[in-house]
């Protein structure tokens, strides 16, 4: 009989401590490099995280990648095997992002990552059924701009973006808005991220004498060619992606950007927003929660794809604790299950709805246009 009643006692305490095993996050970002600009206030929305969801204590391990692909990779796979994390939030870039799908579906855990590109995500197939996202897609985005330059009365625009797989999948996106538009690509231009010059280019760019330019990369390094056209007196309208909607692009590029004109999430302006927006309360909700951190005028675009990256799992974590323990692959698919399932759920940057063929799950109310007017951003309604 006591040897029975110890067995007893035994198990009810391997339950209770079953019951009360931590929810491991892997986070790896480009908290250092090129990408920096849009790593750190990602890694600052980490820290803003709640600690604990659905009764469960949640531990972030932080990785920084330096903006280097091997290296987001090495963290994916040491966060995997020796932190044995239940899902993964990263990286910043569209390159890591891609580089870093192997290794997850492998292993079989959820990630959502905060870069761009739709490629991150589509075509769906075995691979990226683990692998979610939070940013805008290139098209919704390109649509944008495209709609804009048709509204401006612009036949002609000229392209240069990132020589990596942002700045292709940029290029091809745009191609196919530009067309249905009527908008015709007169140049095609590509730079690295670390280049010090874009003199070559942009000579080329003018050449063409385009009606305007869309530069399609992110971050600082977005406002080399912006400076160089500005050199060369080019006086047509300029257009950036989403990928630059920081503070740091504003300060770096100065009067050079102003007049820019580029789509974003609508947490950029979120404070100028129609009060009948629909995502104006969730986003003032994240700036208010940044800015109360870091300090007025803090809050970033990129910091917000890593705290919507935080709501979609979130609300997952309670749907797959119904089913597994954390720490465990039953958990994690679950959690993948879960975050298939999310419903008109409001973000910073948009209403998420997935499925399990949209790992997105944004629509259009998740973009808006922008203007650089004075060194600041403007809401174009």
């Amino acid at each position: 009989m006591k040897t029975l009643k110890t067995l007893a006692a035994a198990a009810l305490v391997a339950i209770a401590g079953q019951a009360l095993a931590d929810i491991n996050v892997g986070v790896t970002v480009s908290a250092t490099g090129p990408a920096a600009s849009l790593g750190i206030p990602e890694k600052n929305t980490i820290s803003l995280m709640p600690t604990t969801i659905a009764g469960q204590k949640v531990n972030y391990i932080v990785l920084d990648d330096a903006s280097d692909t091997t290296k987001a990779v090495a963290n994916t796979r040491r966060l995997i095997t020796e932190d044995k994390v239940d899902v993964i939030l990263g990286s910043t870039t569209t390159p890591n992002s891609l580089a870093m799908i192997d290794a997850v579906s492998e292993a079989q855990v959820p990630m959502i990552s905060m870069a761009a590109s739709a490629r991150i995500v589509e075509p769906m197939d075995a691979k990226k059924r683990w692998v979610f996202k939070t940013p805008q897609n290139d098209i919704m985005m390109s649509l944008a701009i495209a709609a804009h330059m048709a509204d401006a009365k612009v036949k002609t625009v000229a392209f240069i973006g990132f020589a990596d797989a942002y700045g292709e999948g940029w290029y091809g996106e745009f191609a196919k808005a530009a067309g249905i538009k009527g908008i015709s690509i007169v140049a095609n231009e590509r730079y690295n991220r670390t280049d010090a010059s874009v003199t070559a280019q942009v000579l080329k760019l003018v050449a063409a004498k385009p009606d305007a330019v869309l530069i399609a990369g992110s971050g600082t390094p977005s406002a080399l060619p912006a400076s160089a056209l500005a050199e060369r007196g080019y006086t047509g309208k300029v257009y950036q992606t989403h990928g630059v909607a920081n503070n740091d692009f504003l300060r770096v590029g100065g009067k050079n950007v102003e007049g820019t004109f580029l789509p974003s999430g609508p947490v950029l302006v979120a404070d100028q927003l129609p009060a009948g927006h629909p995502v104006k309360k969730s986003a003032m909700e994240y700036v208010a929660k940044y800015e109360a951190a870091y300090g007025k005028g803090s809050v970033s675009t990129f910091g917000a794809h890593a705290w919507d990256a935080g709501l979609l799992m979130a609300a997952a974590v309670p749907q797959a604790l119904k089913k597994a323990q954390p720490g465990t692959p039953a958990f994690r698919a679950a959690l993948r299950d879960a975050l298939e399932q999310v419903k008109e759920l409001p973000g910073a940057h948009g209403i998420f709805t997935m499925s399990p063929n949209d790992h997105l799950g944004l629509d259009q109310r998740a973009r808006v246009m922008v203007k650089i007017e004075k060194g600041a951003w403007r809401y174009v309604p």
